[in-house]
């Protein structure tokens, strides 16, 4: 039981076996007064990168990864929750406070990285701030003096999603066991169950990882392909930030998703009307990809049966996104760039078996003095976009 001035509602969630439960608290109040630790997290393409090479993948999934971290005297308290049996507090660090992930990254990191302190010339010392004590620890690396037991730094992770990338079978057992060694050291679970050993596909971060490439892999990817259109700005943002995640899969995103960012709180008001959509479906079907049908509909309609196409465009692309190759540094990179009045859109290819297969699609809707451009200078930006996102290829 707990006696602090802090009581934060729950939200218990069932997990996907229908039997086990998440138990997920809303610290709206705690977050928005809470000052956010600055800590890399690691970008997620970089992590994805520089797999062509590897036979075998293991997969490894941290069991509560953020309850390895303790929680001081005032972090439980801001932490309490209230329930019909009465008021707790969490000992350890609970999923949903702002400085979760980036702290138990930063812990887990340090844990990851040192086989063991007794073998390595590491010093471990407290937070000196005497208004907190006890909140954090920092690292100072320095040589090791014998090379005793490996740190296990050839491995990649997110936060409590461990990828381990060996060119050989031998390299895979060892990397294994010298993290499960740690892991048991310093009192880490990791989940079997959704962990992948040997494998030469797994899944990592929401994609299909393999020798041949990247591909996508939504959770629920048919709950987004039946979603209907939206009846709110905000549902509409919503759905397009979860699409944005598997946008270098998707050829010209930003193209598709730029008619729907402009879309107004009265436009869908107006759409989901039982009359105007009912002429919406009718137009869609007669007027073509170009707009230009039968008939001279309206200029509002026009927007509605654009944007209801290009949101169904973007469900099929995502149910269709193709196998993005590893790129080859030795093969030749061609790309292909496009452009219209309001986005840019490009695709980095190479040839394989005399097929150009993609790599990554790049796009941007263009800026406001962008707009006056012609067509070889948005060509030429295009180009320009898909070097800057490919940069970790050059």
């Amino acid at each position: 039981m707990s006696t602090s001035p802090w009581a934060s509602p729950i939200v218990v969630i069932i997990k996907k076996n229908g039997v086990d439960i998440r138990i997920g608290i809303g610290y709206r109040l705690g977050i928005s007064l809470t000052r956010l630790i600055i800590y890399p997290m690691p970008l997620i393409n970089d992590l994805l990168e520089d797999l062509d090479n590897v036979l075998w993948y293991c997969s490894l999934d941290m069991a509560s990864g953020v309850w390895v971290v303790t929680m001081t005297d005032r972090a439980r308290a801001i932490s309490a929750f209230i329930t019909p049996f009465g008021l707790f507090e969490w000992n350890r660090m609970p999923f949903g406070l702002t400085n979760a992930p980036p702290r138990s990254t930063r812990g887990c990191w340090a844990t990851r990285c040192m086989a063991s302190r007794r073998s390595h010339d590491w010093k471990v010392i407290q937070c000196r701030r005497t208004t907190d004590p006890g909140t954090s620890s920092e690292l100072i690396p320095a040589e090791p003096k014998d090379d005793g037991k490996k740190s296990v730094l050839r491995r990649r992770s997110y936060i409590d999603d461990i990828l381990i990338t060996p060119e050989t079978w031998e390299y895979l057992c060892n990397r294994v066991e010298s993290l499960l060694d740690v892991c048991d050291e310093w009192n880490l679970s990791i989940c079997v169950v959704k962990s992948f050993w040997g494998k030469d596909q797994v899944e990592y971060l929401g994609h299909k990882v393999s020798s041949h490439g990247l591909e996508a892999n939504p959770k629920d990817l048919s709950a987004l392909t039946d979603l209907p259109f939206p009846g709110s700005h905000r549902a509409m943002q919503s759905i397009l930030g979860s699409l944005s995640y598997y946008s270098k899969f998707i050829e010209d995103y930003a193209i598709y998703a730029a008619v729907l960012y402009e879309l107004r709180e009265v436009a869908f008001a107006a759409m989901n009307k039982p009359e105007n959509q009912s002429r919406i479906r009718e137009l869609a079907v007669t007027v073509g990809d170009d707009l230009e049908g039968t008939g001279e509909p309206a200029e509002a309609d026009l927007r509605w049966i654009r944007a209801h196409k290009s949101f169904t465009k973007l469900k099929e692309k995502l149910a269709t996104t193709p196998i993005l190759r590893h790129f080859q540094p030795e093969l030749q990179a061609v790309v292909v760039v496009y452009a219209n009045d309001w986005a840019i859109s490009a695709a980095l290819t190479q040839e394989h078996d005399d097929v150009f297969h993609p790599v990554m699609f790049a796009s941007r809707t263009l800026k406001s003095n962008e707009l006056n451009y012609g067509i070889v200078e948005n060509e030429v930006l295009a180009l320009l976009r898909v070097l800057d996102r490919g940069h970790i290829y050059w």
